[in-house]
């Protein structure tokens, strides 16, 4: 029998985490879904965000009856993942902030991560660090417009050095900012800003994209449910009528979809 994982975010963020997926489960389909009607969501009230994925997911899960859900979107992960695993009976696999990676890897024991407002803010990111970085100096900067910088990256815009420049000036010139020798992503949009990423940052720094490993933590619990061929092609799909629909359409070819399809057609039956 075939197996299906449907990857979600708000946006492209979680296309980065698709293309880890592919490389490393090439015979499962893989449908998208972004919740690009409510994006960004780091501007959303954190109850009604929760609300709305619970039962988005739900529509998907019921259309699309995939055997794994990967919720690409570290907002939506830190948020809905105990009330989706509490409603749902399939396993759910999602994307945190890589403090524990970073601390294993700094030599300074000052680690910097690179977010939305949204996830500096929230006390889960405490959380983390008191459980995998205790010994560690953590750093965070909420960088609000780098998600839509990659929205246009992705899209084969060009971006200006300067926005870049800017949001790591912000991080890096915290007091003690010098010392950050690791840096990590803390939402998937930033993928696609990586190479620009890199070459701004001082030089050494380590840059840590979770997209592998949520990828291979994928691969673990789908295993025991085997990689069968895909009965039919994967497609990405979006809760409102995309920016840009033909740039997108060419963006996630690689990626192996076809042109984006709007998901209330697929939850209200209308498409096969």
């Amino acid at each position: 029998m075939a197996r299906r994982i449907l990857a979600f975010d708000s946006g492209i963020g979680g296309f980065g985490i698709v293309r880890a997926l592919r490389a490393r489960l090439p015979g499962v389909s893989l449908d998208y879904l972004a919740d690009n009607a409510v994006y960004p969501y780091g501007e959303q009230p954190d109850t009604d965000l929760i609300r709305r994925i619970v039962a988005l997911i739900g529509q998907a899960i019921d259309a699309l009856d995939p055997d794994l859900v990967v919720i690409a979107c570290n907002t939506a992960s830190t948020l809905a993942l105990p009330a989706l695993r509490e409603r749902y009976a399939l396993p759910f696999v999602g994307c945190v902030p890589p403090i524990k990676w970073a601390a294993e890897l700094s030599r300074t024991r000052t680690i910097g991560l690179l977010a939305t407002r949204a996830t500096v803010r929230r006390p889960y990111l405490g959380d983390l660090q008191r459980r995998y970085a205790p010994d560690c100096t953590l750093l965070a900067h909420g960088a609000r417009g780098l998600a839509d910088l990659a929205e246009c990256a992705f899209r084969g815009h060009a971006i200006a050095t300067d926005a870049i420049d800017r949001e790591l000036d912000a991080l890096f010139g915290q007091p003690g900012g010098a010392a950050i020798d690791v840096v990590g992503i803390g939402c998937t949009h930033y993928t696609f800003l990586m190479d620009r990423l890199r070459a701004a940052s001082p030089p050494g720094t380590i840059w840590l994209d979770p997209a592998e490993a949520v990828a291979r933590q994928a691969a673990t619990v789908l295993g025991p449910l085997g990689t069968a061929a895909p009965a039919r092609p994967a497609r990405a799909f979006f809760t409102a009528a995309p920016a840009e629909p033909e740039r997108l359409a060419a963006a996630i070819a690689p990626l192996g979809y076809g042109a984006p399809v709007l998901f209330e057609n697929v939850a209200q039956g209308l498409c096969p």
